[in-house]
């Protein structure tokens, strides 16, 4: 009865939420928006992440890379520089804060140095396997690997689950239950998947006991991993009885699982440090000498991990030759938007949410507005920018990660039976009372400190015009309002003349009211040229149209997005 309590004061509490703040961004903003005690802080993770970025000030910096050998034989390696006297490199060990001047003195001197070895690391590293699937990492790995969105994961989950023809077999189903928090498995599919390791691949890839995997601190452990319930049928088995997406979603949680149960893959792993006056480079390398668990399935993220690197035998006081020194510039990156893998597991490392409802709140945030996606990546709308301001000055508690994160750990105490549900929702319902009733004046303010002056004049009445929020975004609003009520389009201007004739507009970027990106001509209504296409600002060399067209294309039955430019004349065929 505990879970039982646990469960109704989060359909209590989620219904409090949504069904008492929805209705203030009807009034506020637009009808048909909604709030979440979960979605709403996934909208303003996704809007904090692109406030960084356009924050973000790029910076130069360089890196120095050696190419030497040992003089006794030709074994050309990499070597970067780390260390400039007792001065490391500010920037992943290995980058210099330096302009290019400063980065080619570096380098002349290096040149005139004499590279000595000055001491050799080698050590045997293990890398171990990764658990059986729950349901947040297969939806990160199907996003990774399979470029599956969460919501088309689970569809093809369902049906592994639910069962499918299999022969004379009849209906079989293929996985255990997909919507887990648990990397329990059952003893039997232990013994079935060790049986399968052992016939397959010999004694070497077996451990000397099943692995258990522990469960994370307040999972519910409610179902077993996500697992083949076949382990024994390899997917090229029961690979005539699937369609194409559920064969390639059955081999990913089949390969993990019977990874999961092998031995560790284990690698050579040397560190030399060379010394070049008051220079120190150094260059790392691993050789695989054991696959292991490698041998059947490696999880994306950690296939690049700077392994076969083959670096020569060499040892401490040895002389090398320099071959080649090469200064390279770079510049720091923002950090990246989130795509739907990388969302999902931030929201399950900061305990947000359950691994059940990842799937529907993607897509819930999408399909309100809030968020659109371009090339995989989740950007926010302004209509999802301007709900997520409104819900922070309105409801600061509801959209605070750390106040989400506790009231999940409330509801695991709920769930343990150490305090009433009651008790709980009683602590909770007379602040979000009080929230309710103020939240309309310190949205209206919060709106109101969004408005931007613009440099545009007002063609009715000659003032200057702000930069206002309104339900589909941002608008130019007369600064004398109500007595001047002229409005206008805000477009983002893309650099290039509208090609419509006897048109003196330009070309903008513009979102339709479900928040797609798309590109107009600034003297709407007048002129209603538009295109999906992004322009570009470079004239057709096969028949000078002003400009070309950036065109994203995914192949039939394949989550790959391909980007060409093309002319924007459909009579002419020019593309790259």
């Amino acid at each position: 009865m505990a879970l039982v309590d646990a469960q109704q004061a989060r359909r209590v509490l989620d219904r409090l939420v949504g069904y008492q703040i929805s209705p203030i961004l009807w009034r506020s903003v637009k009808p048909g928006l909604s709030a979440g005690r979960v979605q709403s802080v996934a909208v303003r993770l996704i809007c904090e992440r692109e406030a960084e970025i356009e924050a973000f000030k790029s910076e130069e910096y360089w890196t120095l890379t050696a190419t030497l050998t040992p003089t006794e034989v030709q074994h050309l390696f990499p070597a970067k520089l780390h260390r400039i006297g007792k001065k490391k490199g500010e920037i992943n060990n290995y980058g210099f804060r330096i302009d290019e001047a400063r980065a080619k003195e570096l380098a002349a001197d290096a040149k005139t140095q004499a590279y000595l070895v000055e001491k050799v690391q080698k050590r045997e590293r293990k890398q171990k396997p990764v658990p059986p699937f729950i349901t947040s990492t297969l939806q990160q790995e199907a996003s990774r690997k399979l470029r599956f969105v969460a919501k088309r994961t689970m569809f093809i989950a369902q049906q592994l689950y639910e069962g499918l023809e299999i022969g004379s077999e009849g209906s079989i189903g293929l996985i255990t239950y997909m919507r887990t928090d648990s990397t329990r498995v059952a003893q039997e599919a232990l013994q079935a998947a060790r049986a399968y390791i052992k016939t397959t691949f010999g004694e070497e890839y077996l451990p000397n006991r099943a692995v258990n995997y522990q469960t994370k601190k307040g999972a519910q452990d409610a179902h077993e991993a996500i697992r083949p319930t076949l382990p024994l049928q390899s997917p090229a088995d029961l690979k005539p009885y699937l369609s194409n997406d559920q064969f390639r979603l059955y081999e990913l949680i089949w390969m993990r699982f019977i990874a999961s149960q092998m031995n560790p893959a284990i690698f050579d792993g040397t560190t030399i440090d060379i010394q070049a006056g008051t220079y120190l480079f150094r260059s790392t390398g691993s050789v695989m000498k054991f696959q292991g668990f490698r041998r059947v399935y490696m999880e994306d993220e950690r296939e690049s991990d700077g392994e076969d690197v083959n670096l020569p035998d060499v040892k401490e006081g040895d002389t090398l030759n320099l071959r080649k020194l090469e200064p390279k510039q770079h510049f720091t990156q923002p950090p990246p938007r989130y795509n739907e893998a990388t969302l999902v597991k931030m929201l399950e490392a900061k305990e947000i949410g359950r691994p059940s409802t990842y799937a529907s709140i993607l897509s819930t945030i999408q399909d309100r507005g809030y968020v659109t996606k371009e090339r995989g990546r989740l950007l926010p709308t302004d209509v999802g920018r301007l709900v997520n301001e409104l819900l922070k000055h309105g409801f600061p508690n509801i959209v605070d990660v750390e106040f989400t994160a506790k009231m999940e750990d409330q509801l695991d105490v709920i769930a343990d039976g150490k305090v009433k549900w009651v008790e709980t929702l009683g602590q909770f319902y007379p602040a979000f009372q009080t929230a309710l009733k103020e939240a309309p004046d310190r949205m209206y303010e919060a709106r109101k400190a969004m408005e931007e002056q613009s440099d545009e004049k007002c063609e009715k009445c000659g003032t200057n015009m702000i930069i206002k929020w309104g339900r589909y975004g941002r608008f130019l609003g007369c600064a004398n309002y109500p007595e001047c009520q002229n409005i206008k389009r805000l477009t983002s201007a893309v650099g290039i003349d509208c090609p419509e004739p006897d048109c003196d507009g330009y070309l903008g970027e513009r979102r339709s009211r479900r928040g797609k990106v798309f590109y107009g001509c600034s003297n709407y209504p007048k002129c209603e040229f538009s295109t999906w296409d992004k322009p570009v600002p470079e004239p057709c060399p096969k028949c000078n149209a002003p400009f070309l067209v950036e065109k994203t294309e995914k192949a039939k039955g394949s989550e790959v997005v391909t980007t060409r430019l093309a002319c924007r004349t459909s009579e002419c065929d020019y593309t790259k």
